[in-house]
């Protein structure tokens, strides 16, 4: 297999990134397409697309064709990632990428088949899928192949996936959709119910990465931001303070279910991987590895040392991109689909 046409992406519901070995990350872009409604026609992709959410006159929207990690809208998703790869590849008809695409361990026989033609539709010449927490695993440098137990988090955008991986094969997984998308609206949410204002979840995402805070803040933690909004009453622009203790409040039950999902795995892993997992501990990966103190609530719940992987944003697009080397490791038909042109 020629290294050197090889691309993995990490086809997030918030982000895109694209690993081309050799060269690292080359493209990481917000996973949003502005179309015209009338023509369908698409007029932005990418950052240019974001900075349209929700400041577009009436004929003009702005979508996120993933939703929870899948393709909710697949001829759109298509030109994304057409435009995508030909932005990192070029024009060059002569030769086309083999591409690896990472999708959350939950993701249905069609959702998975789905990706892969909108791959080949993109201009891949061939398309592999890897479950997102193996190539988590391999993107946080974590040696897949071997026989002892590793546990990663990945808590993406749309959603997190649990797994216990040994000998190249996911032992126990779980997929919650619930991730950071879901911390947005939660806040979304707990600041129209306690101050009767609108805010848009930009903003809700600014506040969490600002001051959110996942275990319950110190005194000297609590911090404030401002958060500017339509107040429901008067229909007017209004600006309230919001603090790290609010904001750990409205996270508190979606960070419970997460802490739930951990502990369904570990509870369901065999006792020989388990105590290797209590030696080595979870890796963290993803956009929610960077909530404050994620790390400290999963290591007291469940009793089991935790670490943040060194580069938790990418380990996905890194692990697809380095995955072909594993290939011949993998177990046969574990999570991974090939299909050629």
């Amino acid at each position: 297999m020629g290294m050197e046409k090889y691309i993995g992406i990490d086809l997030g519901t918030v982000n895109v990134y694209i690993y081309v070995k050799g060269k690292g990350i080359v493209l990481k872009e917000p996973s949003v397409v502005a179309k015209n409604k009338d023509t369908n026609k698409i007029l932005a992709i990418g950052e240019d697309a974001r900075r349209m959410l929700g400041k577009t006159p009436g004929n003009i929207i702005t979508k996120r064709p993933m939703k929870d990690g899948v393709i909710a809208d697949y001829e759109t998703t298509e030109k994304m990632l057409e435009y995508f790869i030909r932005k990192v590849w070029g024009k060059a008809r002569f030769s086309k990428p083999r591409v690896a695409v990472g999708i959350p361990s939950g993701g249905t026989e069609v959702e998975r088949r789905a990706v892969v033609e909108a791959c080949l539709q993109a201009g891949a010449k061939e398309a592999f899928i890897i479950e997102e927490p193996m190539a988590a695993a391999i993107g946080a440098g974590i040696d897949v192949g071997e026989a002892s137990g590793n546990m990663v988090v990945d808590i993406g955008g749309g959603t997190t996936d649990i797994a216990v991986i040994s000998l190249g094969g996911i032992v126990v997984s779980n997929s919650l959709r619930i991730a950071g998308n879901k911390f947005d609206e939660d806040i979304v949410k707990y600041v129209r119910a306690k101050y009767g204002l609108m805010i848009g979840e930009n903003s809700a995402e600014r506040a969490k990465i600002e001051v959110g805070i996942a275990i319950t803040p110190e005194d000297n933690d609590d911090k404030v931001f401002e958060l500017r909004g339509r107040d429901l009453v008067s229909g007017l622009p209004r600006t309230i303070e919001i603090s790290t203790k609010e904001i750990h409040e409205a996270l508190a039950s979606s960070l419970g279910l997460i802490v739930e999902g951990v502990r369904f795995v570990l509870e369901n892993t065999p006792p020989e991987l388990a105590s290797d997992i209590a030696d080595r501990g979870i890796v963290i990966t993803g956009g929610g590895a960077l909530l404050k103190g994620i790390d400290t609530l999963i290591a007291n719940t469940t009793l089991t040392p935790v670490t943040i992987a060194e580069k938790p944003l990418s380990c996905v697009a890194i692990g697809t991109g380095e995955f072909a080397d594993y290939l011949k490791i993998l177990k046969e038909g574990k999570g991974i689909i090939m299909i050629s042109r």
